[in-house]
This record gives structure tokens, C-alpha cells and sequence, in this order.
């Protein structure tokens, strides 16, 4: 029987509820003329530095949470992820990420056994694998080197390595390590996706990765099939068992599909999707492109939190501040949104792969338990980089809605430029923004410092800013492969820790599956409506006037010819009766 204990029921929760009416007495103007309070709010591991100085929060504030975690049982909860107790219920299994980057002689169980083992198994697969292609003594069925990679895959099979893969595009060590290879990524089912990917790339030098756990996910099969058919097309049924390879456990389907089971690279049902760019998903395309040695390094990173994450005092602790901090800002702020804003080009996609990450995870509207939420749990997360983000959304975060921000700098640039004359690097320009775009949320502007300067009177309501709007800020030494790892595990932890204290499973996405199911029955009508000219039946009225107007308006015609860009070496002719047929 579910248990009706919610978080919300503690003591210490319900004095966090009363503490925030004295909150909302005080201005950050007032708490950062406070040097004990900010000094005390800062905190650095391993070349991170983390200042929170700018949150809506006092001393008694970080005292409060530090209670509401231990009502939460945060220490005990992190000890059981750790341990390999089944902390996913709904799904009754283990959630071992930290096991992907563990070292080589670390003991971390699940069921009985010791995981580690099994991932250096598959990391010493892929990197024997990726050297063979990198050096040329794996080829394709024309005997050229394997230049170009795509790997396939959705969601998490996606946006984890994509958002490395942009993070180290422009490290200098990356770059020396990648030349003369591309790495891409087809996610998307819409075929203009797949024509972007393939646009400019030779069948005889391209090697695909399909990323699917049970390979059956529809999307990523269907674009798999998709690039098999270019790839047989053009170099013969034979040659798929050369140019395409799978991270996948089902290797009966592996094989029927025309991979080598042998070139299957594993990975376990305690690796949740949106956490598994440290598994195969990730490492094996990035290999690939940049060589194990790189990834390893990314691999160590993001094993450092770990442990920083599993030991260090909660006043101490990075991922647990950050979650605390998130935790006051959603469900006793009432402010539901943060924004990701890297002051680094290189970390564009780190915010669309956060915003999985943690919109996937507590998106959750019930208890572990299966009890309603009397309260907010979640964030909307959104983000891009400094200081394009400046000229789009800043204007809503300085003026409109209270929006926490969590600014990320790096000390280093990986591509450094000075020009002779100018006042400043371009990297500190863009620093320059970084250290005062969280003090114009802070202190923002008075009308009295503007009648000051003079402004007209009839501007002053547009030029006044409130100020304290929270943010934090967190600097790293530099954004090398080590750096990237680290700042991964800082906010899936992160994560982890709001979901703990929210008191609901952050490792379950049953959400992503409705809209599945229905899709299935959509693809049965249009099969039908196109294929026997069935009339559009069993849906709303809504929902069936859109379909037949997609039919419709859409009607294919057998003088019209389908080719992607030219490669396919098959087109694609659709018949008046809708269905396709092969033509040489």
C-alpha cells in the first residue's frame, strides 16, 4: 500500500514556508553589502568554483535547507543510489550511471554484482574498435577508411553526445585528435534531417552508429533503415555488416537488422536514457571522432563529482547546493523556470541537454509513492549562450518575470584572439558580461539614480529595474574534455537531488509514452488511407479534420520522384495508389 508521507508534511519544510515571508522583506542590494554572508556562500572542488552569493537566500535560508534534506534522508537516498538498491521503482531497477565512469578497480554492485567490470569490457571494446577505424585497419566494402560517422538515435541517445561533441569541437586537443573526420547526428524521423546528414557524404567512407537499447524505438529505426537503404544502394546488401554497427541489448534484432552481433556495443537497463552519454551511447561515436584517449578524460570528470557528490559535507557539496538551492527557488520562491547561460560558444547545446535531463526526470506531478503533489516540483528549463541570449530573452529577466539564472564562465578560452589595439581580448569581452550580467539582476536600477543622470521623467518607469533577481555563477579553470565531464555530473546530480528531496522518482518517464501509443494508431490510418483509400475513422472530430486535410492537400502523384540529394542511387517512386516502390 503507497505511503502518504510527502515532503511537504515535515517540520522543516513548513519553516522554510514561514521563513519566506522574511525573504521577501530583504533586497539583495542589502545581502551582498554582507561579506561574512557571500564568503559563506562560495564554495570550489576540483578548479570549480561556485558562488551563490546572488540567490534570494541568507545564512538561516542555507541552514533551513540544509534541515529539509536531512527530513528528506538526501545522505541515505545518495548512499542507496550508490549501493544499487532499486531507488526506480516503478521500473524496479538500480540507477548506476556513476558506474559508467568509474575506475577500473571501484566495486559498485546491482543485484549482487559488481558492474564495474562489465563497463571496462565495453569501453575496452570501443576503444580497441574506434582505434581499428581511426587508424584505417578497419575499412569499408571498397576498402576506403571510415572518415564520417553518423549515429542515430533520440533523446537521450542524442542530445548527451551531441552536447560533448560541441564541447569539444574547438578544444585544441580535440581538434588535432579529429582532423580530416566529421561526426553527426541523426535524430529527428522528418526526412529533411536524414538529407541534412547525408548531404555531402560518400556511402564507401561513412560509418553509422545506430543507438537503440531494445532496437525497436520507431524513429531511430526507421531513420536506420533509411541510411541502410543508402548505404546497400550504392555498395550492395553486403556492405551493411561494414558500415553500420549498433549500441544496442537485443542482439537477435541486431543481427536480423544486417549488423555484426559481434558489433554490438552493450549497455544496461540501470543506465536511464537521459544519463547515458558516459555508456556506449556517447563513447563510442565520440571515440570515433576524437579518440578513446579524449573521452577518457571526459570519462574521469564526471567520475571526480561522482565521488564529490557521494562524500563531500552537504555545505561543501556542488550538485547537493545547486539542488537545494533549486528546490527553494521552484517550490518556496514560487519561480518554476531557470536559465542555463554558458559564457562559452562551445557549450551551445548544453542547455537543450540539460533541459532533458531535468525536465524528463521531475516532470512528475506524483509522489514515488503514487500520492498528488500538493506542491511544485520541476523546473522549466531553457538557455542559450552569452552573449546571444542577451539580444533575445534578457529582456524578460531583467524586466518581466523573476527568472534564476546559473551563468557558467571559463577562466581560458580554447580559441584565444587578441587583437593589437583593442581595450580587451575577445574572451574577456565576453567575460566582462559574464561578472556583470549577475549584478544587474541583482542590484538593478533605481529611479533615483536615474533622475540623477538626468533621464526624462516619462522614461523613468521604463528605465527603472527592480533588481533581486537571483542567479548564481560558476566558473571553471578551462572547457577541456576533464572540464565538460565535470560539468556534466554537477547537474545530473543536480537533478538527483531535487528529485530526492521532492520525494519522487527522477529516473521513470511514463509521460513520453502516451503520445507514443497514440502515434501508433495515427500511423495505422495513414497507412490505410493511403494505401486502400480508407476514410479517416475512430478519432475526434478535431483530430480527424486535420488528418484528412494532411491527406488531402498531399495527394502523390507517379511523375513525382523522391531523391536524397542524389545519393540514394534508388528513387523512390510513389504511386497514385500511395505506395512506394523501388526504381533503378
Amino acid at each position: 500500500m503507497a505511503s502518504t508521507s510527502l515532503i511537504c508534511d515535515t517540520q522543516p519544510w513548513k519553516d522554510l514556508k514561514a521563513h519566506t515571508e522574511d525573504i521577501k522583506k530583504t533586497h539583495l542590494r542589502d545581502l551582498m553589502n554582507d561579506k561574512e554572508r557571500c564568503e559563506s556562500m562560495m564554495v570550489e572542488f576540483d578548479g570549480m568554483f561556485l558562488d551563490y552569493s546572488r540567490q534570494c537566500a541568507t545564512l538561516e535560508t542555507i541552514d533551513k535547507l540544509y534541515k529539509l534534506a536531512e527530513a528528506a534522508s538526501l545522505k541515505q537516498q545518495i548512499n542507496r543510489m550508490y549501493s544499487g538498491e532499486h531507488i526506480n521503482s516503478t521500473e524496479n531497477r538500480s540507477v548506476l550511471h556513476v558506474a559508467l565512469r568509474a575506475p577500473r578497480d571501484a566495486v559498485i554492485n546491482s543485484d549482487g554484482k559488481n558492474v564495474v567490470p562489465d563497463v571496462w569490457n565495453v569501453l575496452d571494446k570501443i576503444k580497441d574498435f574506434s582505434e581499428k577505424v581511426r587508424n584505417g585497419s578497419w575499412v569499408g566494402a571498397t576498402g576506403k577508411p571510415l572518415k564520417d560517422v553518423i549515429a542515430i538515435g533520440i533523446g537521450g541517445s542524442f542530445l548527451g553526445p551531441l552536447f560533448v561533441h560541441a564541447a569539444l569541437q574547438t578544444d585544441p586537443e580535440a581538434v588535432e585528435f579529429a582532423k580530416g573526420r566529421q561526426l553527426r547526428f541523426l535524430a529527428n524521423v522528418d526526412p529533411i534531417d536524414v538529407a541534412r546528414n547525408i548531404a555531402g557524404l560518400n556511402p564507401e567512407t561513412t560509418l553509422v552508429v545506430v543507438v537503440s537499447k531494445t532496437f525497436t524505438t520507431a524513429e531511430t529505426m526507421l531513420n536506420a533503415r533509411t541510411l541502410r537503404e543508402w548505404i546497400s544502394s550504392a555498395l550492395g546488401p553486403s556492405a551493411v555488416a561494414k558500415h553500420m554497427v549498433a549500441v544496442s541489448t537485443n542482439l537477435t534484432l541486431v543481427e536480423k537488422f544486417g549488423i555484426d552481433p559481434n558489433n554490438a556495443f552493450a549497455f544496461w537497463d540501470w543506465v536511464g536514457g537521459r544519463y547515458s552519454v558516459c555508456s556506449a551511447v556517447g563513447v563510442l561515436p565520440l571515440s570515433l571522432q576524437y579518440g578513446f584517449s579524449i573521452v577518457e578524460k571526459f570519462l574521469k570528470g564526471a567520475s571526480s563529482i561522482d565521488e564529490h557528490f557521494r562524500s563531500a559535507p552537504f555545505e561543501k557539496n556542488i550538485p547537493v547546493l545547486l539542488g537545494l538551492l533549486s528546490v527553494w527557488n521552484v517550490s518556496f520562491l514560487g519561480y518554476p523556470a531557470r536559465a542555463i547561460l554558458p559564457y562559452s560558444q562551445a557549450l551551445e547545446k548544453f542547455a537543450p541537454h540539460i533541459q532533458q535531463v531535468s525536465m524528463e526526470s521531475n516532470g512528475k506531478g506524483v509522489s514515488i509513492d503514487g500520492v498528488p503533489l500538493p506542491y511544485e516540483a520541476g523546473e522549466i528549463d531553457f538557455g542559450e549562450p552569452g552573449t546571444n541570449g542577451q539580444h533575445s530573452f534578457y529582456q524578460l529577466i531583467h524586466q518581466g518575470r523573476v527568472i534564476p539564472c546559473d551563468f557558467i564562465g571559463i577562466v581560458k578560452s580554447q580559441q584565444p584572439v587578441y587583437l593589437k589595439g583593442e581595450v580587451v581580448s575577445n574572451h574577456d569581452e565576453l567575460m566582462s558580461n559574464f561578472f556583470a550580467q549577475p549584478d544587474a539582476l541583482a542590484y538593478g536600477k533605481t529611479a533615483e539614480q536615474l533622475l540623477k543622470e538626468n533621464v526624462s521623467q516619462h522614461l523613468i518607469p521604463h528605465k527603472t529595474f527592480s533588481g533581486n533577481r537571483p542567479s548564481l555563477s560558476l566558473l571553471l579553470p578551462s572547457l577541456n574534455a576533464y572540464n565538460i565531464g565535470q560539468l556534466l555530473a554537477s547537474y545530473e546530480h543536480r537533478v538527483t537531488v531535487e528529485g530526492f528531496v521532492w520525494g519522487i522518482n527522477s529516473f521513470d518517464q511514463w509521460g513520453v509514452e502516451l503520445g507514443k501509443s497514440l502515434a501508433t494508431q495515427v500511423r495505422k490510418q495513414l497507412n490505410a488511407s493511403r494505401t486502400k483509400s480508407e476514410p479517416v475513422e475512430g478519432f475526434n472530430f478535431s483530430t480527424t479534420t486535420l488528418l484528412t486535410r494532411y491527406l488531402q492537400r498531399w495527394r502523390y502523384d507517379l511523375s513525382e520522384i523522391l531523391e536524397i540529394h542524389g545519393n540514394l542511387g534508388k528513387k523512390m517512386i510513389i504511386s497514385q495508389s500511395s505506395q512506394i516502390h523501388t526504381h533503378v
